[in-house]
């Protein structure tokens, strides 16, 4: 079976060793003795890679993701944006964390009553750039639009 690429990210190296040596605890617990090797070699099996090094080489490949300097748009609760990462981070999960400066400062307030005006943002999202944070109508705080 050779590797599918989908929409799922590769954990890091640390990750999947992570994962065989919790791999091999449970075999022997159930006693079956493997090696280390046996078990990289199954973790690289279930993600769909023929051997461990093919693996360990896809999960080492820079993450498509954002890096700062990159021009980014899209909607920040419901209002649009265009700025500028000014730094991202990516998680062991296969989140980022980035922080935005907006161009022209976004009104993250819906009320006409009053504004609140923010021109940088902290936040957190998926390899396609939508956060799991949602406001209370159920939309994305953060979604980056496609690049």
């Amino acid at each position: 079976m050779t590797y599918q690429s989908n929409s799922t990210q590769i954990p890091s190296t640390d990750v999947l060793k992570i994962q065989a040596k919790r791999l091999r605890g449970d075999l022997a617990a159930k006693g079956t003795q493997v090696s280390h090797a046996a078990t990289l070699e199954m973790v690289a099996h279930q993600w769909g890679a023929r051997d461990w090094n093919t693996l360990s080489a896809r999960a080492s490949a820079p993450p498509a993701g954002w890096t700062p300097g990159d021009r980014v748009s899209g909607h920040y609760l419901a209002q649009p944006f265009k700025g500028v990462v000014i730094a991202a981070r990516l998680s062991t999960s296969g989140m980022w964390s980035l922080t935005l400066r907006f161009d022209e400062a976004v009104d993250v307030v819906t009320s006409k009553l009053f504004s609140n005006l923010r021109k940088q943002v902290n936040a957190v999202v998926d390899a396609q750039g939508i956060s799991p944070r949602k406001t209370s109508d159920g939309q994305p705080h953060l979604v980056l639009a496609p690049r």
